[in-house]
């Protein structure tokens, strides 16, 4: 790759509401409210389309499995599925009863977790032997959801955060004995922490530090907020917010948008974030500074995602309509890879 960033040709027809690169490679999965999920080769110049395939409803997330030939979809249709990318075929693994805002799967602990605006999570344990899938109840809507290795943070409304152990939802949920397996079995189990959010506003996105020390989250009103899981006084005396993504208007007033994305670079633990504004920084966390933003991008962002090597940058961009505009002109969607430097993306405060 001979420039620092290119833009991917095929884009989708309609805003992205996610996209994931793979686990070894640098194949990257985009899903979009146009009823389709992309899977794009990033590994030459230009990138390349692959596969698109096409589901009933919009799709509102997509994730990777153990390898780059499994993914999982969810979205408006309330169906969780397994696709499997070399031909294409789709198993439904359990039907909420709304919409699917977010997944995430753990590879430790082989689960999927859904999360659904029917105010539950779906628990899939994907392996040979099949489970039924489990459900949990959650007091509010969820908004978005991340996991470490060892945890999985719930971010809802009401300023409402859960923090569940994947080891114990494992073995809670494998005890699930629904006849049907299409069914699901409802587990009440109670979070290994509930917290408030520190911003005060409805939360856009969660995403959690690859070291399993903490989380970063953000919200509609240009904040971002970084707490650790360690429940000590100690600990919880180092969250913090800030202000971001706001832009001075000609009236000399800031303009504040939200934040849409979140993600954690997997080598050095700094995190981007894209706001409703059209751009992308890069913050380092522990040090509170941030370390760059790049230039401005032609429409509000609206995923972003960091190979497994932490050598590429996806983004994602589309209309937020935050100008007011309610127009949808083609070619306005748009995704970006971006290679980083040596050392951009390390942080400040790092020797």
């Amino acid at each position: 790759m001979s420039t620092p960033q290119f833009e991917l040709s095929d884009s989708p027809n309609d805003a992205i509401s996610a996209l994931r690169f793979a686990p070894a490679s640098l194949k990257l999965l985009v899903a979009s409210w146009d009823k389709h999920v992309y899977l794009y080769d990033c590994s030459t110049p230009g990138g390349q389309l692959v596969q698109s395939f096409g589901f009933r409803a919009p799709v509102l997330d997509v994730c990777f499995g153990d390898n780059d030939e499994e993914a999982f979809v969810a979205g408006l249709d309330w169906d969780v599925r397994k696709l499997d990318l070399r031909t294409g075929e789709q198993t439904v693994l359990s039907s909420h009863e709304a919409g699917v805002k977010s997944l995430s799967y753990s590879s430790q602990h082989k689960l999927l977790i859904s999360a659904s605006w029917d105010t539950t999570l779906h628990v899939h344990h994907i392996s040979e032997t099949p489970v039924a899938p489990a459900t949990i109840p959650l007091p509010h809507k969820p908004f978005s959801i991340s996991l470490t290795p060892t945890k999985l943070v719930v971010a809802m409304a009401s300023r409402t955060l859960h923090i569940y152990d994947l080891k114990a939802l494992s073995t809670l949920t494998s005890q699930s004995t629904a006849s049907d397996e299409n069914l699901t079995n409802t587990v009440e189990m109670e979070p290994w922490q509930r917290r408030e959010s520190s911003l005060k506003f409805m939360t856009r996105a969660v995403a959690c530090m690859p070291n399993d020390d903490g989380y970063a989250s953000s919200s509609i009103e240009g904040r971002v907020a970084v707490e650790w899981f360690d429940p000590s006084a100690t600990s919880q005396a180092r969250k913090y917010a800030f202000k971001c993504h706001r832009q001075p208007s000609s009236e000399g007033v800031d303009v504040v948008y939200p934040v849409n994305a979140l993600a954690f670079h997997p080598v050095h633990g700094t995190f981007a974030s894209g706001g409703g504004d059209g751009f992308v920084a890069l913050w380092d966390g522990v040090a509170k500074r941030r370390i760059r933003q790049y230039q401005r991008y032609s429409a509000s962002i609206s995923a972003l995602s960091f190979s497994s090597d932490g050598k590429y940058l996806a983004v994602g961009v589309s209309p937020g309509f935050e100008d007011g505009r309610e127009d949808f002109t083609e070619g306005v969607v748009k995704i970006f890879i971006r290679e980083l430097g040596e050392g951009e993306a390390k942080g400040k405060g790092a020797k």
